[in-house]
């Protein structure tokens, strides 16, 4: 059987890198058959932080940031082909979701009509510059059938996770963190859950100029205070009732501050790396364990799974269910979401749905994403 090779692109909330995958679909079971990790510029994350705060000249700033990540995209894919010893000729499309730079979902405030996401990164760039066409722009068909826009990946999971006699929770803990729930009788549910490694990550590049906090250490170090964890809880994201989604307008270093002011006590500043720590993990613990169904197995995928105090803090929170990463599934945790938009590209050029409106809570199920030519 020949190969039927896609290439997946992301770069997730946090900003801190595009992930590049080959994967292989010509049988059943996808195979992953290279992947690459390209770190973005400092210049690049801070024109990617700074356009996700209203400013002055947006739209200016917007156009030159979308063509910058266009080129940065193409530029992942090359070396990822030429590390991989593929050809342009080898891949049948690219699957790029994009630099999320807005998300704006319907809420009880804001009508489906007014809904908007916004991912850049130009897919006419990639195209050109890859030689390959370039499927892009995923979730706003979802918004437009009154969808969340996200997460889309739930689709991607039931796909190649579910299990015929056990039910598994699938959690994406990215910059957002969100859940995939796949039950034996074959449905599927899910939504985001809450902040992942986005302010974990944002409180210690203000405290100590690192991208993040390899393995936990550093929340380690500190002790988690059980009256900060009940006032960041207190955001109104957690309360409400799926489908839900999030993102950087919701939780980020502002909002973290504003809480930590508005304490009663001072804080050490490890302690406060411990408890956004506990946040993370109580936010997706809690939904587990309230979903109204049993839940037999939990696999962690997104740069979360390599947190080895969130990992041990979730093991002890969802006891004695098993929590293991994706890797025992046959994906690493780091790739699983550029393989879920290379498959999201596959569906998009059969013209088959890639949403599951069970998830996003979108009218129906539609095919995402617009198609660039080479």
């Amino acid at each position: 059987m020949s190969r039927e090779i896609y290439v997946g692109l992301m770069s997730g909330t946090s900003a801190d890198s595009i992930d590049a995958v080959a994967v292989d679909f010509s049988k059943p079971t996808p195979s992953l058959i290279a992947c690459h990790e390209q770190p973005l510029s400092d210049a690049l994350k801070a024109s990617i932080t700074e356009l996700c705060q209203s400013s002055d000249h947006e739209i200016e700033r917007q156009g030159k940031l979308d063509r910058e990540l266009g080129l940065a995209f193409a530029s992942a894919v090359n070396k990822l082909l030429k590390d991989a010893k593929l050809a342009a000729s080898d891949i049948t499309a690219i699957g790029s979701h994009g630099q999320t730079v807005r998300h704006r979902p319907p809420t009880e405030s804001r009508s489906t009509h007014s809904a908007f996401t916004l991912q850049i990164g130009d897919p006419n760039t990639i195209a050109f510059h890859t030689g390959i066409s370039t499927v892009a722009d995923f979730r706003r068909r979802d918004i437009a059938a009154g969808g969340q826009g996200a997460p889309l990946v739930p689709a991607f999971h039931h796909n190649v996770f579910r299990h015929p006699e056990r039910s598994r929770a699938i959690i994406n803990i990215g910059g957002m963190a969100n859940i995939t729930v796949l039950k034996q009788d074959g449905s599927v549910t899910g939504f985001d859950t809450g902040p992942g490694n986005i302010l974990l990550d944002s409180w210690i590049h203000y405290q100590q100029g690192k991208s993040y906090d390899a393995n936990g250490d550093w929340a380690a170090s500190g002790a988690s205070q059980p009256g900060l964890l009940k006032y960041l809880m207190e955001h109104p994201f957690f309360h409400l009732a799926p489908p839900k989604s999030t993102g950087r307008e919701d939780f980020n270093l502002d909002w973290l501050r504003d809480v930590i002011a508005e304490y009663p006590q001072p804080l050490a500043v490890e302690d406060i790396q411990a408890t956004l720590v506990e946040l993370t993990a109580h936010s997706i613990a809690d939904v587990i364990v309230h979903l109204g169904c049993p839940i037999d197995e939990v696999f962690i995928c997104g740069g979360g799974a390599f947190n080895g105090l969130l990992m041990a803090t979730l093991e002890a929170l969802l006891h004695p269910r098993v929590v293991a990463s994706t890797i025992s599934l046959g994906i690493p945790p780091q790739w699983v979401e550029a393989c879920a938009f290379a498959w999201l590209a596959k569906q998009t050029l059969a013209g088959l749905p890639g949403n599951c409106p069970a998830v996003t809570g979108a009218s129906r199920e539609v095919v995402l994403g617009a198609i660039y030519p080479a």
